[in-house]
């Protein structure tokens, strides 16, 4: 199993990109100014895109692993890598998702808890509704953890 950074051809990562963010000009916000990275074990298993917002967050935008190969691991994997690596640089791990039942109790299994919230982010931002496990997701919800 490796952690390789991916410089160039980001959206070569598309499908694996609208898994966690389903509209692409949502992800064109931010693919190109944060770093990418993929987690390969015998194949492309994750991806996950951070960003430095400023004042010692980095923030994880997007993080989604291939659907047969979720519950494995492997995003934990990654978010453990991101804590090891950037801990130096930055004081906090922070990631704003819907509050869905999906991913809050991951986030919060890999040390996050909730922060803050936006209210009405996915009806303001999305083009279409977000439904996830029946339910239209309508704000952002941060989760952070120490570095």
């Amino acid at each position: 199993m490796k952690i390789v950074e991916i410089t160039e051809n980001k959206k070569e990562y598309l499908d694996l990109l609208l898994l966690a963010d389903e509209q692409e000009d949502m992800i064109d916000r931010y693919l190109d100014r944060g770093t990418m990275y993929v987690l390969d074990d015998n194949g492309v298993k994750c991806e996950c895109v951070i960003t430095d917002e400023g004042n010692g967050i980095l923030e994880i935008k997007n993080i989604a692993t291939m659907p047969e190969n979720q519950g494995k691991g492997y995003a934990k994997t990654l978010i453990e890598f991101l804590v090891k690596e950037y801990r130096e640089q930055f004081s906090i791990l922070q990631v704003g998702t819907g509050d869905s039942p999906l991913t809050i109790p991951f986030y919060e299994k890999c040390g996050f808890v909730r922060s803050h919230s936006i209210p009405n982010f996915f009806t303001d931002n999305y083009d279409h509704p977000i439904i996830e496990c029946g339910v239209q997701l309508a704000d952002m919800v941060y989760l952070q953890r120490p570095l």
